[in-house]
């Protein structure tokens, strides 16, 4: 019981925590990362989900294990029980000391302590000093004299779970909403191969294809993309060199109007996919200089 009360213990902080930085990150985004935050590309749902599983077994195990040591006294002193709260509190405190020392580091190094650091190491600091606190109190008993409180703790931890698990719903959004979005981002990356098949048509032919069925290449291997959700890629020609694609989206883009999302990366940078809910077309012109004609040999 105790093994499994640490591993659970361990692996909910470890998900709180996670859970904690990828709201920071969210609410104050790292200028050197590059690209907007997205929370829908990160671990947020696994940290969530975790949280959900293990803090109600851990509990459960905890108000289990308490009670069997008020009707037997003897089990306070079980090697395991001992061991297991000795190496929690170890690791509590080296955790606030490590935490302590990178804080003075980054301030000696003259670095840019911004809010979100800050915040960071907060957050570590009053995790690690909560647990810290919380199994000092274990070893000298408190909770067995005291297990009104210990109830209270109890419930205060689900509760401080519960609303970071909430705060996660109205960041992430719920199920339905992330498959929308999921459907979006299916739509781009269709999109995209799309354009790169006309880009290579023109290259070969010197001209822009009458309508999508004429980029059907069995020696290429290329398959007109479909949209998963049932609905159809628009096409059209507006110039000799120049067309627009269409696509009906579910949600605007979650990124920032001057920044493409990593996973797109292969598309140059001035082409931007930002898009509203509905159908949105993508304007596109080919320049001969960045994709010359292919050179026929005679």
């Amino acid at each position: 019981m105790w093994a499994g009360a640490m591993l659970t213990l361990y692996g909910g902080v470890v998900a709180f925590i996670t859970l904690l930085f990828s709201y920071i990150d969210h609410i104050f985004p790292n200028p050197l990362r590059g690209y907007s935050y997205d929370p829908y590309q990160s671990g947020m749902s696994y940290e969530m989900a975790a949280l959900i599983v293990l803090t109600p077994v851990f509990l459960g195990l905890m108000r289990f294990i308490r009670s069997d040591i008020m009707r037997d006294p003897s089990r306070r002193e079980v090697w395991v029980r001992r061991w297991a709260l000795f190496l929690t509190v170890f690791v509590a405190g080296a955790t606030m000391v490590i935490d302590l020392i990178v804080l003075l580091t980054s301030f000696l190094r003259g670095e840019d302590i911004t809010a979100g650091f800050l915040l960071k190491v907060l957050v570590v600091f009053l995790v690690a000093g909560a647990g810290f606190l919380h199994f000092v109190a274990d070893l000298r008993g408190y909770w067995e004299r005291q297990p009104n409180r210990a109830r209270a703790v109890n419930y205060g931890v689900g509760v401080l779970v519960l609303v970071a698990i909430v705060a996660g719903f109205f960041i992430v959004g719920t199920p339905q909403q992330q498959r929308l979005y999921r459907f979006d981002s299916q739509k781009i990356m269709d999109l995209q191969q799309i354009q790169s098949q006309i880009v290579y048509f023109w290259q070969q032919k010197q001209k822009l294809p009458a309508a999508l069925t004429d980029l059907q290449d069995p020696l290429s291997y290329f398959t007109l993309p479909r949209d998963p959700q049932g609905g159809e890629y628009k096409y059209r020609a507006t110039g000799a060199r120049s067309f627009e694609l269409c696509a009906t989206f579910n949600k605007e883009s979650l990124l920032s109007p001057d920044k493409v999302q990593p996973m797109y990366s292969e598309i140059p940078a001035p082409e931007k996919w930002q898009h509203s809910a509905g159908e949105v077309c993508f304007e596109r012109t080919i320049d001969p200089d960045l994709y010359p004609p292919a050179v026929k040999v005679r």
